[in-house]
């Protein structure tokens, strides 16, 4: 699996993955479009845009948007926000991701979170804050599985910190809570 930024030839692909969203129902976290009008065109021009801090929406923050791929197949989205506002700090963190609901439970989103790492490190994001729903026990799983040291629950939200190794990117160093303020 390799986590990367989309291109236009990745356009069947990345249909697709929106398509199992959208029939499916299921919340995708990482990805962000507008499901009554969805061009991929100008979605990725609003990605590469959004990377750069183009043209974001009143609230939202510069992010890399990444997608998950096995092969020529688009397993999941993963979003990673590089900066924290007041909303994010507290309810949606560095990263959101998501798996399509056919390729769930195998280990997709334990890589794409790894992976995001370099891409942090990249940016000079030295932990990363990740957060989960108290009832989502399989992101709770990745989180933990890739360092995550809980901080605290706000609001039905657990918040976890992870902090990330500076050599190679690839691989968490240690992991501690933020201090409290």
């Amino acid at each position: 699996m390799k986590l990367r930024r989309p291109t236009l030839a990745d356009k069947a692909a990345v249909l697709a993955l929106v398509a199992e969203f959208e029939q499916s129902q299921s919340a995708h976290d990482g990805g962000f479009w507008d499901p009554g009008n969805f061009c991929y065109e100008t979605w990725l021009k609003g990605v590469q845009d959004g990377e750069l801090g183009l043209n974001l929406p009143d609230g939202w923050v510069p992010a890399i948007q990444l997608i998950g791929f096995e092969g020529k197949k688009a397993v999941g989205f993963l979003n990673l926000r590089l900066a924290l506002n007041d909303h994010l700090l507290q309810f949606g963190g560095h990263i959101g991701y998501s798996v399509r609901p056919t390729e769930r439970n195998k280990g997709y989103a334990k890589a794409m979170l790894k992976q995001a790492f370099s891409f942090a490190i990249s940016r000079n994001i030295k932990r990363v804050l990740v957060i989960c729903h108290v009832g989502n026990p399989a992101s709770r799983a990745v989180i933990l599985a890739n360092g995550g040291v809980l901080e605290d629950v706000r609001e039905g939200s657990e918040r976890y910190w992870i902090a990330l190794e500076s050599k190679d990117g690839n691989h968490v160093k240690h992991a501690q809570a933020m201090p409290k303020k």
